[in-house]
């Protein structure tokens, strides 16, 4: 009998690397969103000295936060409808690919000019969330997914909590270009794993892109964020803040009889305005509302805050298994409240600080792990990066709006510290009266919410359904 030549060999297969690849997925989609928000606030300790380093006006350097918000906010629901349509992997790694872009463009440069350029390109990486908790649906079985999405949605804590610190660590110590650099260097290294290890979903929506709806979304949510973030710069009731918010109430009402007319929207508002989505919206604005607010804390009293966010986010997906996300939304606004009543009832003490910001983070973590949960439950799968593209974008809006108010109110309660106003204490804690007010109303939302049945009572609902279902079988 002759011998099987080479060619008739059997495959090799269970070979190490694909097994690898799926068991590295998380912690890569992880490491991209904690990755993404520690771009976003690294800049932050730079800004007090940003004007004597480029030789620009205080007013000119704080564009390099307001284009990242801007540019964030107008991408990412165009790059989250994009990811539906022609590939969430495809999508993820060009926004991080645009990130690491400008952060080697800051680290290159003094000028203020480039550096605001490099900051709006950034700004992309926030679609990185949606995508990735779209992947995490398509990728994951059900019994993995819940953690993995509450996960997901801390890596924006947890970001910021490690940016902050190691900003402040390297501008102290080393030239401020250094710090990009090693943004750049992680952003590389980002892009490349995401590339080599996240599959390509199997989900996707084909059509053609709204262009008309992403260039109305995008005047919109510039004249409304651009007139919120520099309202208390150039006044509220001046011509241009005004002309800004007309320009955003005339440009909104087009955009969303545009998108209810369109064959292929941008967004279908239909499904967004659906009460469960809708509400959870509404609550990701609130709650938005209130994590903005702890940008009055250090980074040494954030730190312990992301650490509990890392560990708190495997609770919030059992809470979620077991009561529904709905439940642990609103616990989580719940709690986000009572640490700011802690904050109210001392915040003379470091260490008081420190508890009232930490037990703010335990909300968010309960809060924004549950919110894509709600999504995912309530979308087709075809939907889900772009519909939780607009709950990020609502979150986006709520810390906008919060950063407003909050200025608003320290400048109105401020008293002279030689020549510089400085806030009283008092102000601040009207600030948190007013974020845990505003916690309370998310939690009311969250509990408006239609109830959904917890995946042990979905899955015995099912089988009684085949049982009633085998039983008329049989009876016939």
């Amino acid at each position: 009998m002759d011998q099987p030549g080479p060619m008739s060999q059997p495959p090799v297969t269970g070979t190490p690397a694909p097994r690898l690849r799926d068991r590295l997925t998380i912690p890569v989609l992880a490491s991209g969103g904690i990755l993404m928000a520690v771009m976003q606030t690294v800049v932050v300790p730079l800004l007090p000295d940003l004007p004597r380093l480029t030789g620009s006006s205080a007013a000119t350097v704080s564009w390099m936060v307001t284009a990242t918000l801007l540019s964030g906010a107008v991408l990412t629901p165009v790059l989250g409808r994009a990811g539906d349509m022609y590939g969430k992997r495809r999508v993820l790694t060009a926004a991080l690919g645009l990130m690491t872009a400008g952060s080697v463009m800051c680290a290159l440069t003094s000028d203020i000019g480039v550096l605001i350029t490099a900051r709006a390109l950034q700004g992309a990486a926030a679609s990185v969330v949606p995508l990735s908790i779209s992947i995490l649906r398509d990728e994951l079985p059900p019994e993995r997914r819940g953690s993995a999405v509450a996960l997901m949605s801390s890596t924006v804590g947890i970001g910021a909590a490690l940016g902050l610190p190691l900003a402040a660590l390297v501008v102290q110590y080393a030239d401020w270009h250094t710090m990009f650099w090693l943004t750049s260097a992680l952003g590389a290294l980002g892009v490349a794993a995401t590339w080599w290890a996240v599959k390509e979903s199997p989900v996707c929506e084909p059509g053609r892109f709204d262009v008309l709806g992403a260039l109305g979304l995008a005047t919109a949510l510039v004249s409304l964020l651009l007139g919120v973030s520099q309202g208390g710069q150039w006044g509220w009731g001046s011509p241009r803040i005004l002309g800004l918010f007309l320009v955003t109430a005339a440009v909104l009402a087009l955009w969303w009889w545009q998108q209810l007319r369109s064959e292929r929207p941008l967004v279908d508002l239909r499904l967004v305005t659906r009460r469960r989505v809708g509400l959870s919206h509404v609550a990701a604005l609130l709650t938005g509302y209130g994590l903005g607010l702890s940008i009055v804390a250090t980074g040494l009293c954030l730190l312990p805050g992301g650490l509990t966010m890392l560990l708190f986010s495997p609770l919030s997906a059992r809470i979620s298994a077991t009561r529904g996300p709905r439940i642990t939304l609103a616990l989580g606004a719940a709690v986000i409240a009572c640490g700011y009543a802690v904050r109210i009832a001392d915040s003379r003490d470091l260490w008081m600080v420190i508890l009232g910001a930490t037990v703010v983070a335990t909300g968010t973590t309960l809060a924004y792990s549950a919110l894509p949960t709600l999504i995912l439950r309530a979308v087709p799968a075809g939907q889900t990066a772009s519909v939780n593209g607009v709950n990020v974008l609502m979150r986006t809006i709520g810390q906008a709006a919060s950063s407003a108010a909050v200025t608003a109110v320290l400048v109105h309660h401020s008293s002279p510290l030689g020549d510089v106003p400085v806030p009283t204490l008092h102000g601040y804690l009207l600030a948190f009266a007013m974020a845990g007010a505003v916690a309370l109303a998310a939690c009311a939302a969250a509990l408006s919410i239609p109830g959904d049945v917890p995946r042990g009572g979905l899955r015995r609902a099912r089988g009684a359904t085949r049982g009633a279902r085998d039983e008329a079988m049989e009876g016939a």
